[in-house]
């Protein structure tokens, strides 16, 4: 065996209890210490199997019980960026939707043939400009970029087609969309 085997070996034996006991005073589940363990072993080592230890500028594990504290760094870093990407990830406004009640399996489909339909009744230009800004999802000097529009031009656009489409669109007491009446103005504007 190589000197980091000998050296991971070493210190799983010896400290591998320590390092359980100081991963579950961070994080208060056992099992959850137990793999921020393994991960920093596995961070920490691979370094050293991949022969870093060789390269100029890599340092490798002085072996004087420096290893423990490698390992308990990359415990620490471990827990904090878990932590991290859990806090961000539960802060988060997911954007699914979520209905109180179940709707018909008719219903997406409906929706969709609605919109296309309201969207239908938009100039080219102003479906141009709720498509670059809500479906793209483009600032408005991002799209006035694109369309080669003032940006007071591409507010106005979003402006009058928001109005359209709240107008053909319209939402019923129950929640249902529903399609109003087929004399629109939009499409030969």
């Amino acid at each position: 065996m190589s000197r980091w085997e000998d050296e991971l070996a070493e210190l799983a034996r010896a400290r591998g209890r320590a390092l359980v006991g100081y991963a579950y005073v961070l994080c208060g589940d056992q099992r959850l210490a137990e793999d921020l363990v393994q991960d920093a072993l596995v961070k920490v080592f691979a370094r050293l199997r991949r022969g870093a230890a060789d390269r100029p500028g890599v340092h490798a594990l002085d072996g004087g019980g420096t290893s423990e504290a490698y390992v308990r760094r990359a415990i620490l870093t471990l827990f904090l960026d878990e932590h991290r990407r859990t806090r961000r990830w539960t802060s988060a406004r997911h954007l699914v939707a979520t209905d109180d009640r179940v709707r018909g399996a008719a219903s997406g489909a409906t929706a969709r043939a609605d919109v296309a339909a309201a969207l239908g009744r938009l100039t080219p230009r102003e479906r141009a400009c709720v498509v670059l800004r809500y479906f793209e999802d483009l600032t408005v000097p991002q799209v006035a970029d694109t369309l080669g529009l003032a940006q007071g031009t591409v507010k106005r656009y979003l402006f009058d087609a928001t109005a359209t489409l709240r107008d053909v669109l319209r939402v019923d007491a129950d929640g249902a969309a529903a399609l109003t009446g087929t004399t629109g103005t939009g499409a030969g504007r």
